[in-house]
This record gives C-alpha cells, structure tokens and sequence, in this order.
C-alpha cells in the first residue's frame, strides 16, 4: 500500500539553489573531486538521465548534492546561516584519514542563529512548548524570553569560570531551562555534554571525567510519569569521583529543598543577578558545538563530537525538508534531550528555523495511555516524531486511546530510533494519522547528526511504503557492502550499509579518540563510512534498514539478523513486542531465544506461541524458528525506550550475578518478572520430561 503527499518543502530548498543547476560550478577551493560520481542508489536511473531532469526538480536535487557538494550545500550555508564571517571552502574531507570538514573559514554563532535572529524580526513567537509532566500544565516560552535565560545563564557560567572551549555537563530532564542551558554554552563558545538525567552516578561520572567537565548543571529533581527522580542527589555522588569539576549549578524543578555542599550554587538565584544579554563568541565552523556519549562495543562509552556550522545546517535543512514544516507549525518531537534525536529535533533544528517546539516531559502512558493523542489535540500538534517502541506498547492499550481525541491538526508522523515494524507501521498510519498523515520513518545516528534515509523529501506524490526508510537524503550516498568488501549492485539486495561521501552533519571524532573514531568508522571498509546497520535494497533503490549487523545470529552456518526474526513474529495479531537474542548452542552454535509480550486477551499463550513457531517458519524458514519463545510481561526498557538486550542474554546464559549497570532501566524490577518466567518455564520443561521418562 503507497501513501501520497506532496514534497513541498523541497520547492522551498531551490530558494537558494535555483537558478544554479545546469551551470558550471567551480571545485571548492582545496577539494578534489568526490571520489566517484554518485548517481544515486544503484537500480535507480543513471546520471545521464537524472541530470537532464528538470531544473530543480527533486531528481535533479539528489544528483547536484551528489556530484556536486560544494555546489549543492554551499549555497544553502550561505543562505540558511547567519554569518559573522563568510567561509572560503565548502569541503575538505578524506575517509580514510577520518578528516571531516565543512564551511572552512567561516565564523558563526549558534545561539545567535537559533534565537537572536528570530527576535530580531517575531521576538513573541513562541519557540517552546513545555508539556510538563501533569497534563493541562504547559507553559509557553517565546524567543524574546529564550534569548534572555540564555544570556542570564551564559553569564552566569563566565561569572563560575567557563571560558571558551571549556566543557560543560548538562544533568536535567527536558525543560526550557535545559535548553537555555544548551545555547548558553554555545553562546560563550564552551562544550556541552548533555547526559541523559536517567542514567547512573557511576555512568554520569564516567562521562564527565571522560570529557573533564568543569561545570555540571541539574535540577533538585526530575518529574516523570508522576514519580519523582533525585538528580541532585545522583551528581553528588558522581562528582566525589570527578576532580576537574568545579562547580555545580542547580536549578529547582520542585519545592523540595536538597543539601547544597561546597561545589553547588543556586541557579536562579545566580541568574537573576545577570544581565540578561550577554555578547556572543565568533565561533569557527569546525569549533566544538557539543559531544554526546554513545555506547561502543568495548563497553566503554564513546564522546562523539559535533561542530558547529555543518551540524546546524544539517539539522535545520533535515527538520524542515523531512518533516514538510511550514511557518507556524507546531513542532512534536517526544524525544529526550539527553538524546540525539532531542539535540537535533527538539533543540537545534526546529530552533534554526524559528519554529514552535515541543518539550515533553512525561512518559506515552501517563496518566493513561491516552497522553501523547490528548496533547496533540490540546497543543494542536501539526508534526508527530516518535519512538517504535512507544507505539507499540500504545498499540497494546487498542485504538479507542487515539479515537478519544481529535488529531486533525496532524500533518506529519514520524518514527526514529530503530526499524519500525509492519503493524506499528500501519497503526500508525491508519489509527493515529486516520490514513491521511504522511509517515516517515526516518532513519539516522548519534553519529551522522541528522536524518540520513527517509521517505521524504521526493518528488511531489511520490509513493511511501510502509516499514521502510526508504529515500537517501540529499548529499547522503549510500552503497551495500559484501562480506569480501565489494560494492553490490543493483537492486533486491542486502549488505551493510556504507557511506560513500561525507555530509555537513557527521561526527567529526571521538573525543580524546582520533584513532578510535577512524577505527569504528572507516576501517571495516576503506573509503567509506561504515554505519555498522545492514540494509536491503529493492528493485526500485529504496532502502529498508534490517538492524544492527552485530545483532546477527549464525544458525548452522544461515546467518540471521535479529530484527528480521522480529519483525516476523510481530505479524501475529497478539504481539506488540518482542526481543530476540542469539545464544550458544551445542549443535548449531547459536540458536535464537525469543522474549515475547502478548497484548490482553490474547487466549492461550502456549497456542499463540505454536502459531508464532509457524508464522516464522512460513516467513523466514525453518532454521530461524526460536529454540525458546518466554511470553513475558514487559521487555527491559531504558527509559528512552530501547530494549537491554545484554540483560537478557545474561538471563538465559545463566550470568544474573553480573548483570552489571542496570540504572538506565525505566523500571529495574522487570528483570526480576523475567527470571521467575524464566524459571517457571524450565520447572515446566523439566517436570515434562520427567512424564516422559
């Protein structure tokens, strides 16, 4: 089944293009050429073809940014940024070294794109929504009021020593002051690292001496889904261990007074001191915007790191093209900050384009499962972006949550964080957007800045297939690799999915971590940059993503990916969810163990898991059928709602004694659920054997 929308906001991208396709462009000033001319995805019409397409049209577009970067995003920087100081180069990118630069030359400020700008000409738009925890308790914040926490808290982080370059630590749950906090830093030139206000002491610690933070910024403590979360008393703990800190400024979310130590000054209190303007840094394009940390498969967490100029555009020109947002529109992404999803599409990008975003502080259930469709309707929400995970635990609450509310106002839905699957897919399409929204289902990285693959931008009315990602974004080229590291041709295809050209919005480095940077991203298979998914490529070059290639499970020889498992176990009518993990088998080396959730009512659990045995025999084959299908409760979610598949390996292997850091956890007593189903299901086994003997 396609779906039909208009592309109109690649129309409004030739603004600054216009005009400039078909003529001669000039190499950027210390560029070669790209290595190869990319005409898009293999299986899609060749160069020759696309280039004589008409002028502007989106065709034309994805060729210009191919084979003409500097042609193609110059123009936009030029266009979209406000400049201190005009840059000289487009590109100066080489793979294989890990060098990755963009708008060499030019100076610019961040804050002073995402807020001054805009006070300039509409000082009482409004740019944040906060939807705090409890429902109906929104407070707006317009760019004038924005403008001025900034300058108040930027001030105050010079009066407490943070100079330029200097990195910050940012411990708070999504809130305006969490933002000002963001465009503080940038706006006096320091580093923020925001870390999500869910993780541990110890994981905070690591973070902050990894990244040798001076300042630390939180809140007494967090709201979410009604509970009450103690952040200060967690940056305690994590600053006993963490000398480079030399301060601590805390805000107050609630009336609950906290111990204030020798380290801790009283935020508000400091900033109501401050002048509320405070002069921006003239930061150069490649200056360090932020580092965020993502885990690495050592175990050790990775400070991946942001510049400024190309990360901005990105994130701009990606949440304006992808999402169709027009002036005006109200701006939904749940996502949290202490995420990249929150930093480019809650903070950056909709901030750049002056628009309305929403903060979202409480969870998809609370009060009821009810919460994100009755803040649609009340905010009158035009974009929707979300996690998989959440509407498919939605989907388990039925439809008569969404129906009780009117979502009219609702133009774009979108999906990020993993593959979302057939039914989630067509729930949301169907329930929630009533069949007439635009769904996108994007797919990107902390890594790559911004959205990468996505149904749109494309040509007016093109068509939209569900469960897919479907279209590159412009100056994003794709390649599948094999195992021997050769390109695969045409189309129905899989391999890993590589990059094959640079884009203003990748990571730069690892901080401290050059070699690991080069290391994870550009060895596997020189020249490119390995994104470490899979993906298949049908005949018609779109893209479908099939999961981690670390989540492959090699049965008897048949090498499996995880996801694709999944994805067929969650046709059946009675999953919403469900896990699974390869482990170690005598006969076949690895086998697959399957965590299952079934929606209420779901009848007879042991006839449902006979049927899903069937359905994934039929689909896939019989060697990927699940030696073990656990039907359990509820999965280990972190509290951005990413299933710990580590947990759940270590249950089935028998490792509970280590399961090490489980603090992320939205709730830690699931892994206690499913240990006694664990156990309840081997007595089970056990006593029939037994009857057989």
């Amino acid at each position: 089944m396609a779906v039909h929308s208009l592309g109109r906001g690649v129309g409004r991208l030739l603004g600054s293009l216009r005009g400039r396709l078909g003529q001669p462009v000039r190499p950027p000033c210390g560029v070669s050429a790209p290595r190869r001319a990319a005409s898009g995805p293999p299986g899609s019409a060749p160069a020759a073809a696309a280039a004589a397409a008409q002028p502007g049209s989106y065709q034309a577009l994805s060729v210009l940014a191919a084979q003409e970067p500097a042609a193609f995003w110059g123009p936009l920087a030029r266009d979209t940024l406000v400049w201190d100081t005009p840059y000289h180069t487009v590109w100066d990118c080489d793979f294989s070294s890990g060098k990755i630069g963009w708008f060499l030359g030019g100076q610019l400020n961040v804050s002073v794109n995402c807020l001054d700008q805009h006070v300039q000409k509409s000082p009482e738009s409004v740019a944040l929504i906060w939807e705090r925890d409890e429902p109906g308790t929104e407070v707006r914040i317009t760019y004038r009021e924005l403008l001025e926490t900034t300058c108040r808290l930027a001030n105050t982080l010079k009066r407490y020593g943070v100079h330029r370059g200097d990195r910050v630590a940012i411990y708070m749950p999504v809130s305006p002051l969490a933002v000002a906090a963001m465009l503080a830093c940038a706006r006096i030139g320091a580093v923020h690292t925001v870390v999500f206000a869910g993780f541990s002491a110890e994981s905070l610690a690591g973070r902050i001496k990894d990244a040798k933070c001076k300042v630390v910024i939180t809140f007494n403590q967090g709201l979410r889904g009604g509970r009450v979360v103690e952040l200060k008393r967690i940056v305690d703990q994590a600053v006993k261990h963490c000398p480079t800190v030399q301060r601590v400024l805390v805000a107050h979310r609630t009336d609950s007074k906290v111990h204030m130590g020798d380290l801790d000054v009283p935020l508000e209190q400091e900033m109501a001191k401050e002048d509320p303007v405070c002069a921006p840094e003239s930061m150069g394009s490649e200056d360090m915007l932020f580092m965020l940390y993502t885990s690495g498969s050592t175990g050790l967490p990775k400070g991946v790191v942001h510049t400024q100029a190309g990360y901005l555009l990105y994130a701009a020109v990606t949440h304006k093209l992808v999402f169709d947002h027009q002036p005006g529109d109200i701006f939904g992404c749940v996502a949290d900050i202490g995420w990249i999803t929150g930093h480019s599409y809650v903070v950056y990008g909709p901030l750049c384009n002056g628009a309305t975003s929403v903060l979202f502080e409480s969870t998809p259930v609370y009060p009821n499962a009810g919460r994100y469709w009755e803040t649609v309707e009340r905010l009158k929400i035009n974009q929707f972006y979300g996690a998989p995970t959440a509407i498919r635990l939605l989907l388990k609450y039925g439809d008569a949550w969404v129906k009780k509310y009117d979502r009219s106002s609702l133009r774009t839905l979108g999906s990020v964080g993993e593959p979302i699957n057939y039914e989630a897919w067509e729930w949301l399409h169907t329930v929630v957007g009533d069949s007439r929204c635009t769904l996108v289902d994007t797919w990107w990285q902390t890594e790559t800045g911004g959205i990468c693959i996505a149904p749109r931008p494309s040509e007016e009315g093109a068509e939209i297939l569900p469960g897919m990602a479907m279209r590159p974004f412009f100056g994003i080229v794709p390649v599948l690799m094999d195992e021997k590291g050769s390109a695969i041709e045409g189309g129905n295809v899989s391999g890993a999915l590589c990059i094959s050209q640079a884009w203003p919005g990748m990571a730069r480095t690892i901080y401290g971590d050059h070699q690991r940077f080069v290391d994870a991203y550009f060895k596997a298979y020189p020249g490119y940059y390995f994104t470490g998914d899979g993906a298949y490529r049908t005949e018609g070059g779109y893209y479908q993503i099939t999961g981690r290639m670390d989540d492959v499970i090699n049965i008897s020889g048949h090498r499996l990916g995880t996801a694709e498992i999944e994805d067929a176990m969650a046709d059946h009518p009675a999953v919403p969810e469900s896990a699974v993990i390869g482990y170690p088998h005598d006969i076949k080396g690895e086998a697959a163990f399957a965590f299952v959730v079934l929606k209420d009512g779901a009848g007879d659990s042991d006839v449902v898991v006979q049927e899903i045995k069937s359905m994934v025999a039929t689909k896939i084959a019989k060697y990927a059928v699940p030696d073990e299908i656990l039907v359990v409760r509820r999965l280990p979610k972190t509290r951005s709602g990413k299933v710990m598949r580590r947990l759940l390996r270590k249950i089935i292997t028998g490792e509970v004694h280590d399961l090490g850091d489980t603090s992320t956890l939205e709730d830690p007593t699931v892994i206690m659920e499913i240990l006694r189903a664990h156990q309840k299901c081997k007595d089970k086994q056990a006593a029939a054997k037994c009857c057989q003997h």
